[in-house]
């Protein structure tokens, strides 16, 4: 079954190419307009920190929002309300109003939106397709490789935009693509049915508690914060990598995420042609191992071009990891608790991230990259082996009937 033929499915896909290549291109363009005008990697961080910083609620409260208006209409009203965010970002500066403290007011309200967006992207996905775990992962391959191509055409276009027309103008760009994408989801992706409330999906944690009761998705969701973190220490370190290494060069930085993206997109490409023939598990489990091997190729001073190479294959290897995770995720959750399960998931996973990005800012200022990028490595490693742990012992779970686990937490062992 060829899923693009589904006019709902290919606007949605759509949608999220454009909205996402604008904030690729932002997350360029804001980080290094901060590097570039204070010299500080320290403020750079913390930018790109206090963006994330609203997740742990915003994410709790996404599930009851979702659950309350559905999907469709959570995407909506997020597109909507980023779009004049974003645009006074640039608008201020160019009218010398924008303070630091305003600016990261500003970017706090657009990471309040960021988690019941994503989460919604997803829960559409089962409406649209049904609950089948491995049609769902060949859906969200496709949304992930949607994803990704927007990091191969975000970075690239904002390192040279950056030297054309400025970092800040570049910010004009995102809140265009956020009405565009707004416009095509109305138009064109019919709104799901209701889902009525279970017992158990009551209460602002009840996705927590599912997936603390949940002795696979549990950890599961554990190995992928500490992912997270290291990704966002990643992030945070490739623009002062590129400086201290390579000289002030934006299009080398836009590159190198480039890199990454391009080989995110063909894993998630692979995932959708392979995962009808191999384990959904198994292929966590390897993708998180190798991953983890990617990140020790980062460490030594290499060439950039060694260094492009290494992020496309941790780009790669991710795609086996994170479209089969959400399959995982879908098909064990009752359809009840699925809008709270899943933003509960992308919170607790994502929640690590802030605290990736502000240790990594004093520690580039105090140590170097070399340092940053060795830990970063460390925590990789440890959380690609625990996640092959807990798959070795937990794969049969994976087969088990549905259920909603009881209010105390089940025992690990």
């Amino acid at each position: 079954m060829n899923l693009l033929r589904r006019t709902p499915l290919l606007a949605l896909f759509s949608a999220e190419i454009l909205s996402t290549t604008g904030a690729q291109m932002t997350w360029l363009a804001l980080p290094w307009f901060v590097l570039t005008t204070t010299g500080s990697p320290a403020r750079m961080g913390i930018v790109m920190a206090v963006e994330l910083a609203p997740l742990p609620l915003a994410g709790l409260l996404a599930g009851g929002v979702v659950a309350r208006i559905g999907p469709r209409q959570t995407m909506l009203a997020c597109d909507l309300a980023r779009a004049p965010i974003m645009a006074l970002v640039p608008t201020l500066h160019l009218l010398g109003l924008l303070s630091f403290p305003l600016l990261l007011g500003l970017v706090f309200l657009l990471g309040a939106f960021w988690a019941p967006h994503f989460s919604s992207q997803r829960l559409i996905l089962p409406e649209l397709l049904g609950g089948d775990e491995r049609r769902l992962t060949q859906a969200n391959a496709l949304l992930q490789a949607a994803t990704r191509l927007t990091l191969v055409l975000g970075p690239a276009a904002a390192g040279l935009l950056i030297g054309i027309i400025g970092p800040v103008n570049v910010l004009f760009v995102d809140a265009a693509t956020y009405l565009i994408a707004f416009t095509l989801v109305l138009l064109f992706v019919p709104r799901g049915g209701r889902v009525a409330e279970s017992d158990e999906a009551r209460g602002l944690l009840a996705g927590v508690r599912f997936l603390l009761g949940d002795r696979l998705l549990g950890p599961l969701t554990a190995a992928t914060a500490v992912v997270e973190m290291a990704f966002q220490a990643l992030v945070a370190t490739l623009p002062v990598l590129v400086i201290a290494r390579y000289g002030t060069d934006a299009r080398i930085a836009g590159w190198l995420f480039a890199a990454w993206g391009g080989g995110s997109l063909l894993g998630n490409v692979a995932v959708y042609r392979i995962v009808t023939r191999f384990p959904l598990l198994g292929l966590v489990s390897l993708g998180g191992l190798l991953q983890a091997a990617m990140a020790w190729f980062l460490v030594p001073e290499l060439a950039a071009i060694a260094v492009a190479g290494a992020l496309f294959f941790l780009g790669f290897f991710n795609g086996l990891v994170a479209a089969p995770m959400f399959g995982i995720l879908t098909g064990r959750t009752p359809a009840s608790l699925r809008p709270k399960v899943v933003t509960a998931s992308f919170t607790l996973s994502m929640l690590a991230g802030p605290l990736g990005l502000v240790v990594a800012g004093p520690a580039l200022q105090e140590l170097g990259t070399q340092p940053v990028l060795a830990a970063i490595a460390v925590a990789w490693s440890a959380a690609a082996l625990g996640l092959a742990l807990v798959v070795l012992r937990r794969r049969h779970l994976a087969q088990r009937p549905l259920r909603a686990p009881a209010p105390t937490l089940a025992r690990a062992d």
